[in-house]
């Protein structure tokens, strides 16, 4: 990767200030934004150069510095279930917008493997992800926004259900009975695979790509669930032996375009 690589991550949360913390480690700038004043002095601590960003619609503040960078990272969710959904699509043209005032020429957009319904099928990037809820159609639209635009080249990843550090999967479903769908098969992925693939797609420039980042193996979700409450000290689930919708998310430009070996397997 070249020295001079210069990276904004718009989004420093749970994923997006760890990627910084990786790209950092391997000897990159980084500018990294928060909409939280309070979390500046946070990721500054860190070594990331922080900026307040905003793209509320009538609302937008940023400094135009945060924009000169060769690579933007956009890591920021939907948050449908805040109601804050239907906002999203216009706070994504306006990213757009400043893309192109301030002619960043490489975008990574960070989706979901919600964006596919449960069709009860295997689906990979060659599918048509059809998605039948408000977040995975909000994305879905956001994706086709950045990925139609030709004066920059979008890469869009999406991740499955995320797992690692404060997202122990050992507590979602702990104590809980009578839990639908048990014998689903689960789409998860770690969080050192998310950056594990976010560095792979740096070092072999993979821009204009969609990837799904999702580990290959997929237990049921009675089985996965029940063992990691297990392995936590946490009481045991009881999940309803059923299969009603689902999916499997695989991938075929992973391995094809990044030749990339996950670490983390379920």
């Amino acid at each position: 990767m070249p020295g001079k690589t210069n990276i904004s991550i718009l989004g420093c949360g749970w994923y997006g200030s760890a990627l910084a913390m990786a790209f950092i480690a391997d000897g990159l700038t980084v500018k990294g934004s928060t909409t939280s004043p309070a979390r500046l002095d946070e990721l500054a601590a860190t070594g990331i150069k922080p900026y307040l960003v905003n793209f509320l619609p009538g609302g937008e503040t940023y400094d135009a510095d945060f924009f000169d960078c060769n690579i933007l990272w956009i890591a920021i969710p939907p948050k449908s279930r805040s109601g804050e959904g239907s906002a999203f699509t216009d706070k994504i043209k306006g990213i757009i917008k400043a893309i192109k005032q301030y002619h960043v020429q490489k975008v990574v957009f960070i989706s979901s493997t919600g964006v596919y319904a449960d069709s009860n099928q295997h689906v990979n990037e060659e599918t048509d992800p059809q998605p039948n809820t408000e977040a995975g159609r909000i994305l879905f639209e956001a994706e086709n926004l950045l990925r139609h635009e030709t004066d920059f080249k979008t890469t869009v990843i999406r991740f499955a259900g995320l797992i690692g550090p404060a997202r122990n999967p050992g507590r979602f479903f702990a104590g809980k009975k009578d839990i639908p769908n048990g014998d689903a098969p689960v789409n998860l992925i770690h969080l050192d695979d998310c950056i594990g693939l976010s560095r792979a797609i740096l070092g072999k420039d993979a821009f204009g790509y969609l990837f799904n980042g999702c580990s290959p193996t997929h237990p049921a979700k009675a089985d996965f669930y029940t063992q990691a409450a297990i392995q936590s000290g946490f009481e045991k689930p009881e999940f309803i032996n059923e299969l009603k919708e689902w999916k499997v998310v695989e991938s075929v430009n992973v391995g094809r375009v990044l030749g990339y070996e996950y670490t983390v397997l379920l």
